[in-house]
């Protein structure tokens, strides 16, 4: 169960629309696969320290079944669950509806001038944190002296940053066709977003709420 919670939350992780925005636009910048590089090492980087900080908080002895750190550890997965599906209902509300204009934020007109520096510290900013908290309410089961465990906690780092990195690896392959790729994307992601955050806070919102639950109950 373990490596099936994470594997859902980490393509949920990837999979968010807003952060690989903020991603694209580095990417597409001068010098953007070297800036995107570090992006993606500041994103990756900050699920590991999460992680690690997760072990050393449980010191890697998860929580027994039917206690009361147990049972208390099911609450916090059944209210982010429900958490993420309050915001799928929100989204889901407002589609359709006229939407303001939104200037870019301020850091997208310097994004040429961009540091290295900075874009390593843009990418544990634009984290989802939601959906990264409910990836550290199912760490605090996983305990290192099973090889299980092990492999699940770097794949889920791994899965999470995948789209960035395919999309690193394709830049660096094929640098010309890469902005016109990046253009499609951002326009797609444009008319779609509310859409795909629904879809992904709706399932994972429905797997921790239903699996909680369950759990709780039985």
């Amino acid at each position: 169960m373990l490596v099936l919670n994470l594997v859902i939350i980490a393509l949920g992780v990837t999979l968010e629309p807003i952060p690989f925005t903020a991603f694209a636009v580095v990417l597409a910048s001068k010098n953007g696969v070297s800036k995107a590089a570090f992006f993606i090492s500041g994103w990756i980087l900050s699920l590991a320290v999460v992680v690690a900080a997760t072990l050393a908080a449980t010191e890697n002895r998860p929580p027994k079944p039917s206690t009361a750190p147990s049972t208390a550890l099911l609450a916090v997965k059944l209210a982010l669950g429900a958490v993420l599906l309050v915001v799928a209902l929100r989204r889901w509300r407002k589609m359709g509806r006229p939407k303001k204009p939104k200037d870019p934020p301020k850091w997208q007109s310097g994004v040429d001038a961009m540091s290295r520096w900075f874009a390593f510290a843009l990418g544990p900013l634009t984290q989802p944190w939601g959906l990264v908290a409910a990836g550290v309410a199912v760490i605090v089961d996983a305990k290192l002296g099973s090889w299980e465990s092990a492999v699940a906690l770097v794949g889920f780092c791994l899965l999470s940053t995948a789209t960035y990195l395919a999309a690193e690896i394709y830049a660096w392959i094929r640098p010309e066709e890469t902005q016109a790729l990046l253009g499609r994307v951002r326009a797609w992601i444009t008319g779609h977003t509310d859409q795909v955050i629904i879809g992904i806070s709706g399932v994972v919102g429905i797997w921790l709420v239903a699996t909680s639950a369950y759990t709780l109950i039985t």
